[in-house]
């Protein structure tokens, strides 16, 4: 019997022994930039002369890693792998399956620092933003090992039935593509790997190619406890090309993916298609983002509801399907939310984030992410009235940085306002009333994360009910989802509200099998 789980606590770097362990981890990251990496085939290293690259996206010239441009028929292969491995792998009890990954969570936990750093370096992410991530994925492994024993035999939850010997077992599905998105780039991929793995699986694992190098470290975290080889298999290279054939091959019995609602749509419609051999129907397991938005009503404690809002919209660089970048605030105190939002968010810091704790805003994530933002932040002129920010900050590295960006008076149906950004950019929307509010609240097509600052009973009650996204927040930011608290996931062209931390998470990654016995 395990202990009881317990969420991971964050270190606080403002103690002299966690920024001197933080600084040590930079330090030996940047030790190991510059590397090539090969592709893992069932325990093979395969090295491939064309390779593609992985930069800081703070340094642009920086390369922090060198990747082998895997194929169609690399992916072939690994798929192959796996199906074979999953003959023995999907017998191992399930108590020994929970060992490998309580040891993957010990390891990380006496490496927390390490995976911070390698995200600071390839992703960007501030000190905080990366502990949040790193202690994330320990949470993932805890909870997803101590879930599997329970859900592996459900025989107890059976009426009796004296004529026969019942039983109810949550087996494996066989091999899954796994293909996680860059902007969690520890936890994601740690939370898709230990589901499916700890659940009987084998899997085929392409990290996103702006975090390679992340991706590969925790392949490699797996590895490192003792894994048989080819239960997880690492496959690099372009999303055309590798990760659409891993989707298509009649090999693939699921994929879990997270990322943008254009992929994940296409990932959809092609998984539905059964393929010559294809012996099942392929199961889709879909994050694909939100246009999340923070209501705020006239009875609402409003200096928290303005820190709320920053925090929601500008962590990580506004680069979280969570992110509240929409602010609906109703008309009788727009004017004081609108300002103190301002004045909060003057006060972030932005700039290369390997230097301090006390940077809290990093770059976007490569040059396309910063030509979309800024090709936004052009529409928002049009549509809105520029609050802060909205141009670029110079740096000497030509790094990708953007300010906190705010656009006030922003119409409910303004392009801003509905399509997802994932970058530094709010817009704040003005309400007649809450009725209103909610209104707009649910305009866009996504419902993934939702918080509403209110201390009026009827109307927190009310949302409950009708503000319809996955996770709802009331009076507190709508980011930092635990594992085990807030089951994530979201409605509409969120997702396929697949609840990751959830208690019946696990059940996608498996299917039900009923035996009977007459006695």
């Amino acid at each position: 019997m395990l202990p009881a789980y317990n969420v991971e606590s964050f270190s606080d770097f403002t103690k002299p022994e966690n920024d001197a362990s933080m600084h040590a981890a930079l330090t030996k990251a940047k030790s190991e930039i510059g590397k090539t990496y090969p592709l893992v085939i069932g325990g093979e290293v395969i090295e491939r002369k064309d390779t593609f690259t992985s930069i800081n996206p703070a340094r642009p010239a920086e390369v922090v890693g060198y990747f082998a441009n895997g194929t169609a028929d690399d992916a072939d292969k690994a798929l192959a792998v796996a199906t074979e491995t999953f003959k023995t792998w999907q017998y191992v009890p399930v108590e020994e399956r929970a060992r490998y990954l309580l040891r993957a969570a010990a390891s990380m936990r006496r490496r927390k620092n390490e995976f911070n750093a390698y995200m600071v370096l390839e992703a960007g992410k501030s000190w905080y933003e990366a502990e949040a991530d790193t202690a994330e994925a320990i949470d993932f492994l805890e909870f997803y090992a101590r879930q599997a024993i329970r859900i592996a035999d459900e025989s107890h939850l059976l009426a009796p039935y004296p004529p026969e010997q019942v039983g109810y077992y949550n087996i494996p599905l066989g091999v899954g593509a796994i293909i996680p998105p860059w902007n969690f780039p520890t936890a994601i991929p740690t939370g898709l790997l230990a589901a499916a793995i700890v659940t009987g699986n084998t899997v085929v694992f392409k990290p996103a190619e702006q975090t390679t190098w992340i991706g590969y470290k925790v392949a490699e975290l797996f590895w490192s406890v003792g894994l048989p080889k080819g239960v997880l298999n690492f496959l690099t290279g372009p999303g055309e090309i590798v990760g659409a054939r891993m989707v298509t091959s009649p090999l693939t019995r699921f994929i879990g993916f997270t990322g943008s609602k254009d992929v994940g749509l296409w990932i959809y419609e092609n998984a539905a298609k059964v393929q010559p051999g294809q012996k099942w129907l392929k199961r889709a397991i879909l994050e694909m983002g939100g246009k999340d938005a923070v209501l705020v009503d006239e009875t609402a404690n409003l200096e928290e509801a303005a820190q709320g809002i920053v925090a929601g919209a500008f962590g990580f660089q506004g680069q979280k399907c969570s992110a509240g970048s929409r602010a609906i605030i109703v008309d009788s105190v727009y004017e004081q939310v609108e300002k103190r939002v301002v004045e909060i968010a003057k006060e972030l810091t932005i700039g290369m984030t390997d230097e301090g704790n006390h940077i809290k805003m990093g770059p976007v994530v490569d040059q396309d992410a910063y030509k979309k933002i800024m090709d936004y932040i052009e529409v928002g002129t049009q549509e809105g009235k520029l609050l802060l920010g909205g141009q670029p900050l110079e740096t000497p590295t030509n790094g990708y940085f953007i300010p906190a960006t705010i656009f006030g008076e922003v119409p409910w149906d303004a392009r801003i306002a509905q399509e997802e950004i994932f970058g530094p950019v709010l817009a704040l929307v003005k309400a007649n009333d809450f009725e209103d509010g909610l209104r707009i609240v649910n305009s866009t097509e996504y419902g993934l994360t939702g918080a509403l600052f209110s201390n009026d009973r009827e109307r927190l009650e009310q949302a409950r009910r009708e503000f319809h996204v996955g996770n709802l927040y009331l009076n507190r930011k709508c980011t930092g989802a635990l594992v085990g608290i807030h089951p994530f996931g979201g409605f509409n062209m969120s997702g396929t509200d697949s609840k990751g931390g959830g208690t019946d998470y696990l059940l996608q990654f498996t299917q039900g099998k009923s035996v009977a016995e007459r006695l």
